[in-house]
């Protein structure tokens, strides 16, 4: 019978390779293309999102503390390098025993330890958002199944309003479905079609 490590780790690679589809689309005349997150540009967004996945890939092999596991960096093919790390992280989650291991997460702070779902949980979350990011700066449908969203959504309305990992939460339009509602709390504009 699943668990809910098993749960939480099975949403997760879904919205991994979601968005993982969703940046093999672009092309490298796509990588000035400006995103949901303020100041940054596709190239920007796939610098981030590789890095976030090298640091949660390291923080579930014992070594997350290391903050240079954690800087994006430039890169010359960043959609290889991002679908690399993509697999990277999928494979490290994979190997975790159980939920109750610790994960060193040093973005929320020097010496923060969580469990291993949890901190899956906060990945989690993060893709469903990013790909969402990714679609919307490349002007392409964001298609994640309903219970995807259902599943992160109680993960979003969880990060405090004015949380130092996204930006400051908007209100949700009213009759907001899950999507928008995601969106909002993490301080990006839902499109029409969302």
């Amino acid at each position: 019978m699943p668990t809910e490590w098993d749960r939480v780790r099975a949403l997760d690679a879904r919205a991994v390779r979601l968005s993982t589809g969703l940046v093999r689309h672009s092309t490298v005349a796509d990588l000035g293309r400006p995103t949901p997150c303020a100041g940054w540009d596709l190239v920007d967004l796939l610098a981030h999102m590789t890095a976030q996945h090298r640091g949660f890939a390291a923080a579930a092999r014992g070594q997350g503390g290391d903050l240079a596991v954690w800087a994006a960096t430039p890169s010359a093919d960043p959609v290889a390098d991002h679908e690399a790390a993509a697999d990277d992280v999928l494979a490290a989650f994979a190997a975790v025993p159980d939920g109750d291991r610790s994960f060193a997460l040093p973005e929320f702070g020097t010496g923060s330890g969580f469990p291993a779902a949890r901190a899956v949980g906060f990945h989690f979350l993060d893709y469903v958002v990013h790909g969402w990011d990714v679609a919307a700066a490349l002007g392409v449908p964001y298609t994640a199944d309903p219970d995807l969203l259902e599943a992160a959504l109680p993960v979003a309305l969880a990060v405090p309003a004015a949380s130092t990992a996204f930006a400051t939460a908007l209100p949700a339009p009213e009759h907001a479905g899950p999507l928008a509602r995601i969106l909002t709390r993490l301080g990006r504009t839902p499109r029409a079609q969302d």
